[in-house]
């Protein structure tokens, strides 16, 4: 667009990029997509979106999600169906449940292997406290976080 003309109501200067998605699928009930809930990744975020008439979308962006599980019934075997879970420290969406997915075990590798390029990718690393990290003697006992200094007495 010319600097010079005027936006109408409901048009942008600005094009937003469209990411292909990786992965596409719906809730299932009894293994059928029938419901009008659906879900969505591409290579930077991962989208639930729900409803028919009245629409909600949420969206976790992949650098912020902590842990990715499966969850897997008898029934949901079954039907060739099981939920992921993801925890992630999105604020508004803390955890999502991607409910009856297809192929839950090859969703939850694809889903691992983006978040992991993400991160990489927006310069994020993972952190993850291992325990008592402190080394041999040096223990916290008034719990600040920090690592107490031994006390000698051989200097008393």
């Amino acid at each position: 667009m010319s600097e010079n003309k005027k936006l109408r109501s409901g048009e942008f200067t600005v094009d937003v990029e469209e990411k292909p998605l990786l992965w596409t699928d719906r809730k299932r009930i009894l293994g059928m997509p029938l419901s009008f809930t659906r879900y969505q990744l591409n290579e930077d975020k991962l989208l639930l979106n729900t409803g028919l008439l009245s629409l909600h979308e949420e969206e976790v962006l992949l650098y912020r999600i902590q842990d990715i599980s499966m969850r897997q019934s008898l029934s949901e075997r079954l039907f060739g169906v099981g939920t992921i879970c993801v925890s992630s420290t999105d604020v508004t969406v803390p955890h999502l449940d991607l409910v009856h997915v297809k192929n839950p075990r090859k969703v939850k590798e694809v889903l691992s292997k983006c978040v992991e390029k993400s991160r990489r990718k927006n310069g994020i690393r993972s952190t993850e406290l291992m325990g008592d990290a402190a080394p041999n003697d040096a223990t916290d006992l008034d719990g600040d976080g920090i690592p107490d200094c031994p006390v000698d007495d051989s200097l008393i």
